[in-house]
């Protein structure tokens, strides 16, 4: 697929929010963008404290350990402007049960992922409220700043100069990739929203080794010592690097209308 071609046929409506101070396009087309996502288990009862709804089940990579994804997104060209971006999420499955192991593996396979975002700092006010107010994802105005550090890609989250986190990640070889479907869920005044995202990765790398990826935290920031009482995996079991990426984010709807 060339670039470009990911976003023909795809219609575009136009929208605004409740108090008529902000305006765009539903589906949210992203045209330029890098991303890193380094994936590190915890202990599945420490994450299920933090999912909203019964409903909600951690995906574990194996029995007793959940998932916990850490994401770093630098938007260059987007329908809403520049902006930077770090997900802290959760995969999860809603109502169905997951099995140890063989659940991430059939996601992996058909590049189809479903996850509760915990934390969305952005860097942007138009990022941060059309997210909050059309989504109900918890974002918040932060630091985001992506560096070149040698053979590494690194990303510091900061707040009111209050490090969150810094994550690391090598920039591996990479070569085109399948079209990924991400499944999103947020709760907007205690009714569960699904948004898909779907990402076409024309640089694409991954791998497996711990060494691939590094995350240190911070030390006062709320959110740092909420990671620290999660009990995160020392090393990474997955990583992935895409220096060059197409995304289309769709609207926000009821878990109902699937």
């Amino acid at each position: 697929m060339k670039k470009g071609d990911f976003f023909k046929g795809v219609y575009q409506m136009d929208m605004m929010t409740k108090d008529l101070s902000l305006e765009g396009k539903l589906p949210v087309f992203y045209y330029d963008n890098t991303a890193m996502t380094a994936i590190f288990t915890a202990p599945v009862e420490k994450v299920r404290k933090h999912l909203p709804l019964p409903e909600m089940h951690p995906v574990e990579a194996w029995k007793g350990k959940a998932l916990v994804a850490f994401t770093a997104f630098e938007y260059r060209k987007t329908d809403i402007d520049p902006y930077n971006e770090f997900s802290i999420s959760f995969p999860i499955t809603f109502g169905r049960r997951v099995i140890p192991g063989l659940t991430v593996l059939s996601m992996m396979l058909k590049r189809y992922f479903m996850a509760y975002v915990w934390q969305l700092p952005v860097t942007t006010e138009r990022a941060r409220k059309g997210g909050v107010e059309l989504y109900g994802y918890p974002k918040f105005l932060a630091d985001i700043t992506f560096s070149q550090e040698g053979s590494m890609l690194a990303c510091n989250l900061s707040e009111g100069g209050e490090k969150i986190l810094t994550l690391k990640g090598k920039k591996l070889k990479t070569s085109p990739e399948k079209t990924n479907r991400f499944k999103t869920f947020s709760v907007k005044d205690g009714i569960p929203l699904a948004a898909n995202v779907y990402m076409n990765p024309l640089e694409f790398g991954k791998s497996m080794n711990p060494g691939a990826a590094q995350l240190s935290l911070g030390d006062k920031h709320s959110i740092a010592l909420q990671l620290r009482d999660l009990d995160l995996s020392k090393k990474p079991i997955f990583f992935q690097y895409m220096p060059f990426m197409e995304a289309i984010l769709y609207g926000p709807r009821n878990l109902m209308d699937d």
